[in-house]
């Protein structure tokens, strides 16, 4: 029953409710294709080029998290962010972080894995990070994506993710469609 109030409440205030949340171009929104490219497209680029926060917005449902995931002190740790609290750190990153200065940060998609049910989708998306186009990876690691589709177009609620490590390489299967 908790189950059941809990959905009815979220779903009782549509994403289009938001005022003040920027609208999604309808091309960016229409398919997991779609939103899935645009995702990582919105968040690479040169160091000289600012992020369109708000096309960054407008994939996401307002009231989406972000959790970033890793080791810390041999301990598991997540941190849990707004999609405000997400672009004000990722901005202030790839400003100030030492790894970017005078670089840009490329996010690709290596391979996908995709379950949908009715409205919902997982995406399995591993992901290689570049600080140049051209130049082999300095990371990799699994974004978890959760989608909504309200009828009309994809939303975005969670993209939950691990940095790959010597700890937790990616498994084969992972790698490949």
């Amino acid at each position: 029953m908790r189950l059941v109030l809990a959905a009815a409440v979220l779903l009782a205030v549509p994403a289009s409710a938001q005022t003040d949340w920027p609208t999604a171009d309808p091309a960016d929104v229409e398919s997991i294709d779609a939103i899935m490219s645009a995702v990582y497209e919105v968040i690479s680029g040169p160091a000289t080029q600012e992020r369109d926060w708000d096309r960054f917005r407008s994939l996401l449902h307002p009231q989406a998290r972000l959790i970033p995931t890793g080791r810390r002190d041999d301990a598991g740790v997540a941190s849990v962010l707004s999609v405000d609290d997400y672009v004000e750190r990722a901005a202030a990153t790839f400003r100030d972080a030492p790894l970017f200065q005078g670089k840009g940060f490329f996010e690709t998609e290596a391979a996908r894995r995709i379950e949908r049910y009715g409205s919902i989708a997982h995406i399995w998306s591993t992901y290689e990070s570049r600080l140049d186009p051209d130049e082999v990876p300095f990371a990799r690691g699994i974004n978890s994506f959760q989608l909504f589709w309200d009828g009309r177009r994809w939303h975005v609620l969670t993209i939950y993710w691990e940095q790959e490590s010597e700890a937790t390489p990616i498994p084969d299967v992972y790698l490949v469609d």
